[in-house]
């Protein structure tokens, strides 16, 4: 191998590439790859953060939705009582009207009873009177009080 000038050239070339390439190339190159190595890292941070949000967040709606039940079972139970509390408040009212209504129907019976048989006493006394007259008026005779008897009998 020959060491000629064209060698030394080469190599001079050589060295005002690299010195070039690392003066005015490789920085901006360098700070590209830095920036795109940091964006990737924020990325990737950013996913995970994302990540644990959402873990979070499913957690949160969990822990919603169970005491989102457990207020409806509370409030369905309470309704439920409610409802109990009504239908026995109308069995009780229902049984107390119940009973006036027979207090007042049982009264009312008693009091047309009472004007049936005073009533009754009454015709009695009419027709006893009038079946009295009917015999004193006429003479005593079996017969004849019999016939009167009976036709008072049919009477009343």
């Amino acid at each position: 191998m020959n060491i000629n000038l064209t060698f030394f050239g080469q190599m001079i070339s050589f060295g005002i590439l690299v010195w070039f390439t690392m003066k005015f190339i490789w920085p901006p190159l360098n700070a590209a790859i830095e920036s795109r190595q940091k964006t990737i890292a924020d990325g990737l941070a950013a996913a995970e953060r994302a990540r644990q949000e959402l873990k979070d967040a499913d957690s949160r709606v969990a822990d919603e939705i169970r005491k989102a039940r457990e207020e409806a079972t509370q409030i369905v139970d309470r309704a439920n009582q409610q409802y109990n509390q009504i239908v026995d408040k109308a069995k009780v009212d229902a049984v107390t009207e119940g009973a006036r209504q027979k207090a007042a129907a049982q009264a009312e019976i008693e009091s047309l009873s009472h004007q049936a048989r005073e009533v009754l006493r009454q015709q009695v006394a009419a027709l006893a009177v009038s079946g009295a007259e009917k015999i004193l008026k006429r003479e005593i005779d079996q017969a004849r009080h019999r016939d009167l008897l009976d036709a008072l009998a049919k009477e009343i």
